[in-house]
């Protein structure tokens, strides 16, 4: 089987945003007689709306996606989590199959749908509808400390299938993408990816991710220190690198962030697993992280030093640590306010509703005539 990818054909592929729908929609603002800067953020994101959608008045946004891939990985049975390594991941996505998990109910308070793609839980494929383990590649990972996270073969598979995920995004209408993950250890492979790529020690890169104690970080670090060593060499080659030290999840997202910037499909990025695959693209098509926004900042310093290479500003800082896409859809609200405020169409009128008859309440004055 065919185990290479043709990545130098996406530096092609991938356009830059329409940038004269990006000036036409600063120029409407200002014609209509508005202070430059009124809105603040809201004008930013509006213009950007404008460049990717490739048109001015900017189209609300009205069909959002959150997109979560969701994988195991190896080295979560060293402990570098709090969550458990077994059978940590697969309860996280009954959760938001379900609708208990804090992102399937902020997602129905804001409209928006939740997909799960599950490329390499470490569970029976039965467990889960048949929709949601379609591109699944294999159970877990390796332990990228001291063995590659995937085969080669298995590479090309999830990257694939992160692009087929694009394209099936981008083909059914969905307009944004609020990307996450859902996965106990990937904060640790996250590191790593940023760590080799940034060219920092493991210290520089080891966060906090679910909420370690001092202990647990030096065995966190101690993991990442360990497979830095084992990323470096495959630095020049990217599908090698999510291989060696990352896992089918992290090939997956690369390989839609890219396909989704060829397909013109805004994305709003959420942690610090989509940062760090970000930071993968961007190797493989400079012009791509355009296409995205960093939707909040969680605290996590490889993913500080993510964005700052990839010269992205979150948009927000509510110091989510959980992942799941919760920080990406909480700026789901800033977006559509920004397609609102800049749209054409006027919006329908609010008409207060008729007020309901109430029922008569007794008064005092009743009260002591039944006295």
């Amino acid at each position: 089987m065919d185990t290479t990818v043709d990545l130098d054909t996406f530096s092609s592929l991938v356009e830059r945003p329409d940038e004269s729908a990006r000036r036409a929609a600063e120029e409407r603002w200002q014609a209509a007689g508005r202070p430059r800067g009124g809105l603040g953020k809201l004008e930013e994101l509006g213009s950007w709306l404008a460049s990717v959608q490739g048109r001015s008045p900017v189209r609300p946004v009205s069909a959002p996606k959150v997109l979560l891939f969701a994988a195991d990985h190896g080295v979560a049975a060293l402990g570098v989590s709090r969550m458990p390594a077994e059978g940590g991941t697969a309860a996280r996505v009954r959760a938001v199959l379900d609708g208990t998990a804090p992102v399937a109910r902020l997602a129905a308070r804001y409209g928006a749908e939740v997909r799960v793609v599950d490329v390499a839980v470490d569970s029976d494929p039965a467990d889960f509808p048949d929709d949601v383990v379609a591109h699944r590649i294999r159970r877990g990972s390796g332990r990228i400390d001291v063995e590659d996270a995937l085969t080669p073969e298995e590479t090309a598979r999830a990257f694939r299938a992160g692009m087929a995920v694009a394209d099936e995004e981008a083909d059914a209408g969905t307009d944004l993408v609020l990307l996450g993950d859902l996965g106990v250890g990937s904060t640790t492979v996250a590191g790593v990816l940023v760590g080799a790529l940034c060219g920092t020690d493991a210290a520089a890169v080891t966060g906090r991710g679910s909420g370690i104690d001092d202990r647990v970080w030096m065995v966190k670090c101690a993991t990442i220190r360990d497979s830095l060593r084992r990323a470096r060499p495959v630095l020049g080659d990217q599908l090698a690198l999510l291989g060696t030290t990352g896992g089918a999840d992290f090939a997956a997202i690369t390989g839609f962030l890219l396909q989704a910037a060829v397909r013109r499909l805004p994305v709003v990025l959420d942690g610090v697993v989509a940062a760090a695959c970000a930071l993968v693209a961007q190797r493989i098509a400079f012009r791509a992280p355009e296409w995205w926004r960093a939707g909040q900042s969680s605290g996590e310093p490889a993913q500080a030093k993510a964005y700052d290479r990839l010269t992205l500003t979150p948009l927000q800082d509510q110091g989510i640590t959980m992942g799941e896409g919760v920080g990406a859809l909480l700026a789901l609200p800033l977006l559509q306010a920004a397609g609102d405020a800049l749209a054409d169409e006027a919006p329908t009128p609010y008409v207060p509703a008729a007020p309901k008859e109430q029922p008569r309440l007794p008064s005092a004055a009743d009260l002591l005539r039944k006295l």
